[in-house]
């Protein structure tokens, strides 16, 4: 698979291209629109939750930009991702390339838009006077951590829909209660004591989520075991992913 994804790189490359170009196609601002969408995202919640949770949170937009910037990458890879083979059934139908590159290049321009817009969480870190601390270096090791986790998920699902076409609406329905298991809204802490608190500990995006706000919002170490044990799944649902996809992959040009 990775040979063949090495000899169709410019056809990889050309589809992220026109993945990031088509989401803002026809749009006036562009490109802007990873700027605006998760600031009126904030505006919202830091509007309405303080008051329905009673958050007393320090410095709570910048709290809420941390942790809606990288679940914004996650729930638009799976939930625009998912449609993403039936999107190209005109291509797949004639031309042969490795159909990976599709779900690839969804989590990828993902990627791109994410760390576009992380510009957004260095001025507000800035504004706030939060700063930055040297265990911004490991920044990376959580954002290759949490592609691998959508590839893995994205590649099960856009196989899956293009059999059974009602999983596209079940999997958007699962993503939207997954908001809510997460800690994005509120810190994961007011939970500890409590019946629930088991759900984020099987939640590997709520370690992903805690472990950029450690870097960037308290400016300290993540949890490395947590993540190294996110790390492992996100590789176990990747190797069943690519399985699943490409035992699927075969009729995809019949049922598209």
């Amino acid at each position: 698979m990775l040979k063949n994804l090495y000899q169709y790189r410019q056809l990889l490359k050309s589809n992220v291209q026109k993945e990031i170009r088509g989401k803002y196609k026809g749009s006036f601002l562009g490109v802007l629109w990873s700027f605006v969408n998760p600031l009126l995202q904030v505006l919202v919640y830091a509007l309405v939750f303080p008051f329905i949770m009673k958050n007393t949170q320090e410095n709570y937009v910048v709290f809420l930009i941390i942790g809606i910037l990288p679940w914004t990458w996650f729930v638009t890879s799976i939930s625009q991702g998912t449609s993403c083979i039936l999107a190209n059934a005109g291509i797949i139908k004639k031309v042969y390339f490795p159909r990976e590159i599709l779900p690839i290049s969804v989590v990828t321009s993902g990627l791109v838009n994410f760390l576009i817009s992380c510009i957004i969480i260095v001025i507000f870190l800035l504004l706030s006077g939060i700063g930055f601390s040297i265990n911004l270096i490991f920044i990376p090791i959580i954002i290759i951590i949490q592609y691998i986790l959508s590839l893995g998920i994205l590649l099960i699902t856009s196989s899956i829909n293009v059999y059974i076409r009602d999983a596209e609406y079940i999997i958007n329905f699962l993503v939207n209660m997954l908001f809510y298991a997460t800690p994005i809204l509120y810190s994961p802490e007011i939970f500890v004591n409590t019946p629930i608190n088991f759900i984020f500990k099987l939640n590997p995006l709520s370690v992903i989520i805690t472990a950029y706000r450690d870097i960037f919002f308290y400016k300290t170490l993540p949890d490395f075991l947590s993540l190294f044990v996110v790390f492992i799944l996100s590789l176990l649902i990747l190797f069943i992913g690519i399985l699943i996809f490409r035992k699927l992959e075969k009729g995809f040009a019949e049922e598209v």
